[in-house]
């Protein structure tokens, strides 16, 4: 899943691909949010971005499913 994070005062998004549910995602920025501390979400390869939760603009989702290679006819 690609998952696009905005940060206030920031030009810059982060973007990554992640192996997280959108239900994971959605809940670690419920609990980020209501609790105000930090999201915390890892990408494929194993990095973790945290992210302080009074920082955070947005957090977009995108599709779940792999990404295609290749024309389509």
């Amino acid at each position: 899943m690609d998952i696009k994070i905005g940060i206030i005062n920031s030009p810059r998004e982060l973007a990554f691909e992640t192996k997280q549910s959108a239900e994971d995602i959605e809940q670690a920025v419920s609990e980020a949010l209501t609790s105000q501390t930090h999201l915390s979400l890892q990408d494929e390869k194993g990095r973790k971005y945290v992210v302080a939760a009074a920082a955070l603009a947005y957090v977009e989702f995108g599709a779940e499913e792999a990404r295609r290679i290749g024309f389509v006819a």
